[in-house]
């Protein structure tokens, strides 16, 4: 918005903004078209101005002699009256510029205008049937004025910035009303919003999506208010209200058909109050915390079809389902309570002979899949993975399921017990058998399933080749996993068709030779931990509209040079070729990867410079060539056009010179580790420029496909199928390498060991409280631990060792309560160690080798504890110091002995000279021993010895 002020109405800055507009009103219909009317034209043309229009999506509103406005974009007449009546600026980009004018005396049929004052002129409106103001940036108080729009019949409000209401009285006037859509709505003072809600007389759909209620509920003044008899479906998302109201909303309405709660915290058991709510067909109450059971009224709900608890805390046993039993079991189709706490095993469910949909995944079951599973024969879907069921699955279990469409008993302990030459009597689309146990040969049934798109059979035992029939499934399959088992022979060149972008994962198992380019086909392929030898061909056959945007080889046996043909892939997002043998150079047209956001080269031979065309990739959020032999100086176009990094990993290489300023630029970085290196210099003042590892993380900051390097690069997650990858990194931790990959966005890390580093650590990086692990260790550092280190509570592991470090140790660093690791060796520290849970607690080679530590855990006592054996030798030589008792200062005295000592040496030498000055047979002594050293000297480099003179 430009220069519009507060004063500007809560909704139509936003109608202009991307607004989905539409105003109907009455009018007759007519062949005869319509012809604009010339006041309303120059109406629009005076609209038209106050806009920014930026796409020109108004560029046929024109003022030449003639225009017939009925035909502008968006624009549409009563062909009886000529009158406009449909106005729809929606989904285009429309920015309100200066505002000024009252358009509703030009349009007759609807009271349409730039509203400036809300509360004045909203209520005009009377003719209104048909407000959308969804997904706009709206903000301000709902004016209540909005109860003049008596034939109203859909408004929508959701979706907005943030919206206010002292109250909802406005609604029960609004008597046409039947559609009515609620966001980010807040109710700032405690009303009466459920009984507005039960009095709105023709209100059939309600939604409220991100809406905060008060949290005391004036039940009182419900209880003498009959329930509404026209709402039909209550939607609430993602809102807050108390749970008083629960029971409130459960009796709403007498005809309520669809009622969803979901992702709004409703605690505590469900209330047993869905007596009154006979018409119920679908209730959707998942992502909330509800706990406990199923309450018995909802067995008598003759109408049920659909009932979905999944994803709480229900921790009951799944007899629970028993309360269902009433006529509720006969009408119920779909049963989802995934996500669960549930435990027990799974009760006989032969009395839903409805069934079509049973999702029973991620809670605690155990025992054996009871053999009446295969009792519902309209049974379409079965899920039951990530339990503790064991047993056999044999015929018996399915021989009767003829719907199946849908099977997954994926991690379980379960062994499947099918003849090869067994025909299910049903047809598959998808199959989930991870981690269940088919055996060594290939499972011959799978030739019948002919209708087969997802298919997972992961660590399930197979030591088998593929079979030649199965290259006749490949070409419908939208995902297949194969991984984790003990497939062999030359990797399948399976067919694939162009337009289905399918998931195919093959990673760890026995195949060798080289990537088909048949697999091109693939939006993601997993083939690691294999032996395969080169993806040449793969990579550098063109083939038009590669749809390839995850391709991870890594772990393999490929040894050849980087192929220069990336141009190909340019959709590619992850590419992981580490822990090979690849050789040669980084070539130019890896830069041509410009949505790529994670490239993983480590572990290889690469050899040369960073190319400069890397810079391209603007998107790149973990890089990592570590473990290379790649040369040069870092480049400084990492800092300037790679500044969405949030993983840099150039450890083990052959880069040198100083550390460039421009990697403070780096605001997002999380994991910078230039460890093994060549680098020299000091270490830059400006790294408190490290964003995230100052501020807390948030916790709602999941990683996506493209931004994330936490968690999920979910792979087509808009067809629902394929797996999730989640991203990792690898970590040094008291000298060994751990993969990371749980939580790795909360890991905040620097590493510059094993340098050439030299100055001062800098007083400012202990500004970054949010540091993990800090490695500064073999490194030249000289100069003090910084004092206010203790700041950095958060530390878990810290290296400083083998530098030339000198000064007490901080008192500080005693109060870091999370530090596990911690290796201040080497380096020319005194004094105490201070007193801490912590540091006491470290070997005591973790301070070994420095000039003067004493006290616990190290064996030397300090001086000045009051120990009768300690002796003056002990405290001059560094092993102990002279300290009092109020642990005050120490004053170091070693000027004085070194003093004395020099001065013992003058006067000793001052005596000696004169006297051998004035006695003449001292000199003749002197001289006839030093001759005759120096003839000895001559004859034992020279001839044989000689007696001296």
């Amino acid at each position: 918005m430009r220069g519009t002020g507060r004063s500007i109405a809560w909704c139509a800055g936003l109608v202009l903004s991307i607004a989905t507009i539409a105003i109907f009103s009455e009018g007759g219909k007519s062949i005869v078209q319509a012809r604009c009317i010339d006041s309303e034209r120059q109406a629009l043309l005076d609209f038209k101005q106050g806009l920014e229009d930026y796409h020109n999506t108004l560029s046929s509103w024109t003022s030449g002699e003639g225009e017939d406005c009925c035909l502008w974009r968006g624009v549409k007449c009563d062909n009886k009256t000529n009158h406009v009546v449909v106005l729809r600026l929606g989904d285009h980009v429309l920015e309100p510029g200066n505002f000024g004018h009252d358009y509703s005396r030009y349009f007759h049929d609807f009271d349409y205008y730039v509203i400036i004052e809300p509360n004045k002129f909203i209520g005009s409106l009377t003719r209104l049937r048909y407000l959308n103001l969804g997904s706009n940036p709206i903000s301000g108080t709902i004016p209540s004025q909005l109860g003049n729009l008596t034939r109203l019949r859909f408004l929508a409000l959701d979706r907005a910035d943030e919206l206010i209401a002292d109250n909802l009285e406005w609604l029960p006037r609004l008597s046409s009303l039947t559609t009515l859509k609620l966001g980010t709505l807040t109710l700032s003072k405690p009303a009466d919003w459920l009984q507005s809600i039960k009095m709105a007389p023709s209100l059939s759909s309600l939604e409220l999506f991100e809406c905060y209620f008060p949290y005391k509920v004036a039940t009182s003044s419900l209880s003498h208010i009959n329930s509404s008899n026209s709402l039909r479906a209550l939607v609430i998302k993602h809102s807050k209200f108390h749970p008083t109201a629960i029971p409130w909303l459960l009796n709403v309405s007498y005809n309520l058909v669809n009622l969803t709660i979901k992702h709004s915290e409703i605690i505590d058991p469900l209330p047993n109050s869905f007596d009154s709510m006979r018409s119920l067909e679908n209730i959707d109450l998942k992502s909330n915390k509800l706990e406990g059971g199923i309450p018995k009224s909802l067995g008598n709900l003759c109408n049920v079809k659909s009932l979905d608890l999944s994803f709480n805390l229900l921790n009951d046993t799944l007899h629970l389902i028993e309360t269902l039993t009433g006529c509720t079991a006969k009408s119920l189709e779909i049963l989802y309570l995934q996500g669960n706490e549930l435990v027990g095993s799974l009760p006989d469910l032969s009395q839903f002979s409805s069934l079509k949909e049973l999702r029973l995944a991620d809670n605690k079951l155990n025992g054996s899949l009871a053999e009446s599973i295969g009792q519902l024969s309209n049974l379409e879907i079965l899920e039951v993975s990530s339990n503790y069921i064991t047993g056999v699955i044999s015929k018996a279990h399915l021989q009767k399921l003829s719907k199946l469409k849908g099977l997954d008993l994926s991690f379980n302990s379960l062994t499947l017990n099918f003849e090869s030459k067994w025909v299910p009597p049903f047809q598959l689309f998808s199959l989930k058998l991870s981690s269940c146990k088919l055996g060594a040969p290939f499972p011959g049934w799978l030739q019948t399933q002919v209708k087969l798109i997802n298919i997972d059979i992961s660590k399930s035992g197979i030591s088998d080749n593929i079979p030649d029939w199965f290259y006749n499934l490949t070409p419908k399959l939208i995902n297949l996993n194969l991984s984790f088992n003990s497939f062999k022979g030359i990797l399948p060149n399976f067919p694939l068709r162009y337009d289905i972008y399918p998931v195919i994962d093959l990673s760890s198992n026995q195949f060798y030779g080289s990537v088909p380019v048949s697999l091109a086909n693939a939006s993601a392929l997993i083939i690691s931990n294999n032996s395969i030898t080169t993806f040449k061909l793969f990579l550098c056959t063109e083939v038009s509209d590669r749809p390839t945007t995850f391709l991870d080889l890594s772990n393999n046996m490929l040894s050849e040079s980087l192929p220069d043909c990336w141009m190909h892939l340019g959709k590619l997002r992850v590419l992981n070729l580490e822990n090979n043998k690849l050789s040669g150079n980084i070539p130019s047209s890896l830069g041509s990867l410009d949505q790529i956001s994670t490239l993983r080269l480590s572990n290889n031979s690469i050899s040369g410079i960073l190319p400069s065309s890397l810079k391209n990739c603007s998107l790149l959020r973990l890089l990592d060539v570590g473990q290379n032999n790649l040369y040069g100086e870092i480049p400084i176009w990492i800092g300037d056009y790679l500044t969405d990094l949030i993983v840099l990993h150039l450890k083990s290489n052959r880069f040198y010179g100083s550390l460039p300023l421009s990697l403070c630029q780096l605001s997002d970085i999380q994991i910078l580790d230039l460890s093994l290196n060549d680098l020299f210099g000091v270490i830059p003042r400006c790294f408190h420029n490290f964003t995230p590892m100052i501020h807390e993380a948030d916790d709602s900051d999941y990683g996506t496909f493209v931004d994330g390097i936490d968690s999920s690069y979910i792979i087509d997650p808009s067809r629902g199928y394929g797996r999730i990858f989640v991203n990792y990194a690898y970590i040094t931790w008291k000298g060994k390498n751990y993969k990371y990959d749980k939580n790795l966005r909360l890991l905040r890390i620097i590493d510059l060991s094993s340098n050439k580093l030299s100055g001062e650590i800098p007083t400012n990086l202990t500004n970054l409280v949010e540091l993990v692990q800090l490695n500064l260790s073999r490194n030249n550092l000289s100069g003090t631990i910084p004092a206010s280190i203790g700041k950095m509570k958060l530390l878990e592991s810290l290296d400083l060792s083998h530098n030339q470090l000198s000064g007490k140790i901080p008192m500080g660093l005693a109060d870091i309560s999370y530090l596990a690791f911690l290796d201040l060796s080497n380096n020319q520290l005194w004094g105490r160690i201070p007193t801490g849970t912590q540091l006491q607690s470290f070997a005591p080679s973790q301070y070994s080798e420095n000039r003067g530590l004493c006290g616990p855990p190290l064996n030397v006592t300090c001086c000045g504890d009051g120990k009768l054996q300690e002796t003056s030798t002990s405290c001059e030589t560094g092993a102990g110091r002279n300290v009092e008792e109020d642990d005050e200062e120490w004053v170091d005295m070693s000027w004085f002995y070194m003093g004395i000592g020099v001065g013992f040496g003058i006067g000793f030498l001052g005596t000696c000279g004169l006297a051998w000055y004035f006695n003449t047979s001292w000199r003749r002594i002197y001289f006839n021993q030093l001759l005759g050293r120096r003839r000895w000297r001559t004859s034992h480099y020279g001839a044989r010895l000689r007696r001296p003179l």
